[in-house]
């Protein structure tokens, strides 16, 4: 938790954008894997941490956007609870601790709800993403479940994430943190690339490296030979002399905030020639990106440039033809490069994803390309300091998708399919950094995990 005075700031410049009614933020509870009393582990509401950093389940405030009035909900734990979980701090010193004024018991949030309702206020909700807080919402303001996304505050969202989007010094630390564990797992993993050895033992050592550290992983870990299918989590292969294998995995922090990282490596430490013609386009593209990120800009714009970066390198292999901006104008380099160059990070690894991705990453002025691959890119708005966004650019072999796109003769002009089907087997290559955008350009967070093949050569095996 960081000290109150921050989650003080945090919810006094959220009354400045939210100024009528009031806001119900609600933490999120326990969950269970297979009965009441066997749950996942807890992964408190990132919205609710960031206001009010209290990282226990069963807990709910609210906010009077017009008297200024803060008031955290929940229920003092009884000694059944002690018996089990040990002394538990008391409800009142948990809304001291992070600068809340008032508390009352959860049951008193109906009546608090109700009173704002019948004085003809409105209720700034969040849109909900599990079932237990649907169900809540649903009895506490009397909407159906299936109309609480469309009667969420839209108001509140953009606020939030107005606020959200930059991170302060006391965030960017905390990421910093979970890159630290984030190159310490693709250094194991890079480490154990070596024929004969199971993607499944590498993975699950990649697993365990941040629960060492008091963290956890940020998303399921994504490693395979099979790079080519983009968020591969089957982990059943033994690894090949002469193939790739892609490692997509990052750190979430105690706090919530995350890393997230792919490198691609040769097993046993060697790449072919092919390999490394690819891997390098890759690599320029990745760099160019790094480069070319700054205030004022938007992402979208470095997508489409990095595309660029990639048909050219495609081309000069002979795997692409004709002229490159009016390839990547057609969308022809989305066969090879079928997503988006990159996402918000923080308290998510794809940053506030459960308020709306749309308002996240696009606004009144940027919008959405509606185009294979293009339409994949999370991030599209004007970049501002203070960001933290991934830069993932890849290049993939997928069959079912070349074969789709020669039968229905897409993009025949830009594409040389007869040289496209002799990397049939190639499977993928993504390489991802963290950035946080400063006023001059960006830089990338953490140490930068190996990554030219000089790097990769050198440490692969070893």
């Amino acid at each position: 938790m960081f000290q109150k005075e921050v989650y003080i700031r945090r919810r006094a410049d959220l009354k400045k954008l939210v100024t009528k009614g009031v806001g119900l933020f609600l933490g999120n509870v326990e969950s269970p894997m297979n009965y009441t009393d066997n749950t996942y582990h807890f992964r408190q509401d990132s919205s609710f941490l960031y206001f009010f950093g209290i990282n226990h389940p069963g807990l709910a405030a609210v906010i009077d956007f017009e008297t200024g009035e803060e008031t955290l909900f929940g229920n003092d734990v009884e000694i059944e609870d002690i018996i089990w979980m040990g002394v538990q701090p008391l409800l009142k010193d948990k809304a001291t601790q992070v600068g809340v004024g008032n508390s009352a018991p959860f049951k008193m949030l109906t009546d608090a709800l109700k009173s704002a309702v019948s004085k003809g206020r409105t209720v700034h909700f969040l849109p909900p993403y599990r079932a237990e807080n649907k169900i809540l919402l649903s009895e506490l303001l009397g909407i159906h479940t299936s109309q609480l996304n469309e009667k969420r505050s839209l108001e509140l969202v953009k606020a939030i994430i107005k606020l959200r989007s930059i991170k302060d010094a006391f965030e960017i630390d905390e990421i910093e943190k979970a890159c630290a564990i984030g190159y310490e797992m693709h250094l194991a993993s890079m480490k154990m690339a070596v024929a004969g050895e199971t993607e499944q033992r590498i993975a699950g050592t990649v697993e365990s490296i941040p629960f060492k550290h008091g963290a956890r992983i940020a998303f399921p870990v994504i490693l395979s030979q099979d790079g080519q299918t983009l968020h591969n989590h089957y982990h059943s292969g033994i690894l090949q002399t002469g193939r790739i294998m892609i490692t997509d995995a990052g750190a979430e922090t105690a706090m919530g905030y995350a890393s997230d990282f792919t490198r691609t490596v040769p097993v046993n430490g060697k790449f072919t020639q092919k390999q490394k013609e690819i891997y390098q386009v890759v690599l320029n593209a990745n760099n160019y990106a790094t480069s070319a990120a700054k205030p004022g800009i938007t992402y979208q714009s470095v997508h489409l440039a990095t595309a660029k970066v990639i048909a050219q390198g495609l081309k000069d292999i002979g795997l692409m033809k004709g002229d490159v901006d009016a390839a990547v104008k057609a969308g022809a380099h989305a066969l090879f490069f079928p997503h988006g160059l990159g996402h918000m990070m923080g308290l998510d690894v794809h940053d506030m994803e459960d308020l709306g991705q749309i308002y996240v990453g696009y606004d009144e002025v940027t919008r959405p390309i509606d185009q294979f691959g293009a339409a994949y890119l999370r991030l599209g708005r004007k970049l501002e300091t203070g960001f933290v966004i991934t830069n993932e650019p890849g290049i993939y072999f997928i069959p079912a998708l070349i074969d789709k796109w020669h039968h229905e003769k897409i993009n025949h002009d830009f594409i040389n399919f007869e040289k496209v089907n002799q990397y049939r087997d190639f499977g993928g290559i993504r390489l991802e950094d963290d950035l946080l955008i400063t006023d001059s350009g960006c830089r990338l967070l953490g140490k930068r995990i190996p990554i030219t093949v000089e790097e990769i050569e050198a440490t692969v095996g070893k």
